[in-house]
């Protein structure tokens, strides 16, 4: 395999350091929060702790001041750990920088090391009903009243740590005559009147993930919950585009990650299983669907490596991201089937990790914007479409 040259021995370190924690706090509770639908509120305490949240945040928030490798490190881990009801990664790559990006100065100090230590749960709610990868579609608004603050309308769903969420990062419509350019992120915490969260919803995969609708009836917010404050206004779709790239590597790699693992988890099973007296890896091809599928994964690890590269130099462009977002999602529903398949009937048994990477898998294709969404993106960097 060809040498990984992203990460240094302090990454190294900190992989370990950070599976001893999955195994410890993760590994024997997952399958019952599968059961239960979300995972216990203290694993993201004790995350906080040992400084596993927000790692990229400045110390003075909370964070280590550690670089996106760290980050990436985690991302991996948990993918390959198959343990996909941790969303640490939303919380400390998605939500907390829009705060540290966008938010003023008393937002940064409100927030961030709330978000840091665990006290505080984050999410972003985009997703809508009838609004999912088109986000000039949402129809939540939040309009200015004549005393400067703004009463916030509307439904989301298919929130990712919703059930759990202390604090959600809401795109809603301020100018809803002026569409895209309309849209600002609004800040909303647990407990404001009118906010709601409902039902956590039942999903083919990721069970441990408290994914939930938030409902927002005639939520009044001050205009400190405009991220930013009014100068950024109607401006959140822009925050939004300039996000999206890091948001969709984040699940390149946590799909390269699971579908490495499922290739390790299946050459174990194919030498000790046995069929017609001889091992499964025995026949010509089991082998030869492996070796294809470990191809396939090496070059996939080597893109996103690069992909990872550019992030940390702040180079990576939103087509390349969705390349790569598109590219190694695909190939983790392909390898999950395939290793199902060498499983034999093992491999549809939930007791298996691979039954439940495979029922995994197949959301990456569709949030952080569906594959078919990649492809217009990518289009559009080559001159194609509208």
């Amino acid at each position: 395999m060809i040498e990984r040259t992203l990460f240094s021995p302090d990454h190294e370190a900190f992989r370990d350091s950070f599976r001893r924690f999955i195994d410890k706090e993760i590994a024997p509770f997952h399958a019952e929060w599968e059961e239960q639908g979300y995972v216990d509120r203290a694993v993201w305490n004790k995350a906080g702790d040992n400084g596993f949240l927000c790692m990229s945040m400045p110390e003075e928030y909370g964070g280590s001041e550690a670089d996106k490798a760290y980050s990436m490190i985690q991302i991996e881990e948990i993918g390959r750990a198959g343990y996909t009801g941790i969303g640490f990664g939303l919380h400390s790559e998605i939500v907390a920088p829009y705060i540290l990006h966008y938010g003023t100065a008393e937002q940064k100090a409100k927030y961030l090391p709330k978000l840091a230590s665990g006290e505080m749960v984050g999410a972003i709610a985009m997703s809508e009903p009838a609004a999912g990868s088109d986000l000039q579609g949402i129809k939540a608004t939040a309009i200015q009243q004549a005393d400067g603050s703004y009463l916030l309308n509307g439904s989301k769903t298919f929130i990712t740590n919703g059930w759990h969420a202390d604090l959600v990062i809401v795109v809603a419509k301020t100018n809803p005559a002026a569409g895209g350019k309309g849209t600002s992120l609004m800040l909303v915490e647990r407990g404001m009147p009118g906010f709601t969260v409902g039902k956590r919803l039942k999903k083919v995969g990721m069970k441990a993930q408290d994914t939930s609708e938030l409902f927002f009836d005639n939520v009044r917010l001050t205009a400190d919950h405009l991220l930013g404050g009014p100068a950024y206004e109607n401006k959140g779709f822009i925050c939004l585009m300039e996000q999206l790239p890091w948001e969709r590597m984040q699940i390149a790699i946590g799909a390269v990650g699971a579908a490495q693992a499922a290739i390790d988890w299946t050459v174990d099973y194919v030498k000790e299983r046995k069929v017609f007296g001889q091992p499964v890896a025995a026949f010509q091809n089991t082998r030869y669907v492996l070796a294809e599928l470990q191809t396939e994964v090496q070059v996939a690890r080597v893109f996103v490596d690069k992909c990872c590269e550019l992030i940390l130099q702040d180079k990576l462009d939103t087509a390349t991201a969705s390349m790569a977002k598109y590219w190694t999602t695909d190939l983790q529903c392909k390898v999950m089937d395939e290793c199902v398949q060498l499983f034999g009937g093992y491999g549809y048994m939930w007791e298996y990790p691979i039954a439940r990477a495979y029922a995994d898998a197949r959301v990456q294709r569709i949030y952080g914007g569906t594959n078919e969404i990649m492809k217009e993106v990518i289009t559009r960097s080559m001159g194609l479409g509208k």
